[in-house]
């Protein structure tokens, strides 16, 4: 992906915002604290924050989270939520935070969209001495036969290579981690999977689609097409088609510590 249509992906979420804060998945918490756990201290900011997601988890585990959100839309979402919540304006590119200010800097399906060769050098910037930069990501778990299927039948829009276990590992193995000189800043890279589920119905799980990049720039009679397809396999299963169900998925963590 070029950098223009990083950007267009990247700027879509605002016209769905609202949709996002309801459908999209909080993270595990097992798995927010792993990525935390080498950090030296509690504060922590959320990059690339928007509806607060991952902030509602940080909060409920204590820490002391400053959030970070570009889109104004989003962040209107995220005060919305959590109006107690301390949350800026800024982006990976340009934090609005002082010098070692931070014990720790967390991401939640959002590392992918940041310019490392820019945001590398401004997260080493904020983060304190042995301080954590980590990465989360909710994919869906494809090892269930019927998750598989979704996946097939999807397309690679609405649900990515990133997206299921073995295609995070893959992107993740050399990419979204800070390059140039500022790798010299950070440790070995970790990666580790923990389970995580999210009670759907077919249609809040075709809701929950909707609200990924790749859906919401497509053209309006591709993105039908596309969510029909959705709509008419989830109705083809025992495991979708009435009621409630749990969508299997991980959450998966790629942690670096700065030096």
């Amino acid at each position: 992906m070029d950098q223009d249509e990083r950007l267009l992906h990247s700027s879509s979420f605002g016209s769905a915002a609202v949709d996002y804060a309801e459908h999209r998945p909080d993270y595990a918490q097992e798995a927010v604290r792993w990525a935390l756990g080498p950090a030296p201290g509690p504060r922590v900011l959320d990059l690339g924050a928007g509806t607060g997601k991952l902030t509602a988890t940080l909060a409920a585990l204590g820490a002391d989270v400053v959030a970070v959100e570009p889109d104004p839309a989003m962040l209107a979402e995220l005060r919305r939520a959590l109006p107690g919540a301390r949350a800026l304006e800024g982006s990976a590119e340009s934090i609005p935070l002082p010098d070692a200010s931070v014990d720790a800097v967390v991401a939640g399906n959002a590392m992918h969209w940041f310019d490392m060769a820019v945001a590398g050098p401004e997260i080493a910037r904020v983060l304190a001495p042995g301080g954590v930069l980590a990465g989360l990501w909710n994919v869906m778990d494809d090892a269930v036969e019927w998750v598989d299927g979704l996946a097939r039948v999807s397309g690679s829009a609405a649900v990515g290579p990133r997206d299921t276990p073995a295609g995070w590992r893959a992107e993740t193995a050399d990419t979204h981690l800070p390059g140039d000189g500022t790798a010299a800043r950070f440790g070995s890279p970790e990666q580790k999977t923990f389970r995580h589920g999210q009670r759907r119905t077919a249609d809040s799980l075709v809701a929950t689609l909707a609200t990924r990049a790749g859906v919401l720039v497509m053209p309006e009679a591709e993105r039908e097409a596309t969510l029909g397809r959705i709509r008419a396999f989830l109705g083809s299963r025992p495991e979708t088609a009435e009621g409630e169900f749990t969508l299997p998925m991980l959450t998966a963590v790629l942690r670096v510590r700065r030096l």
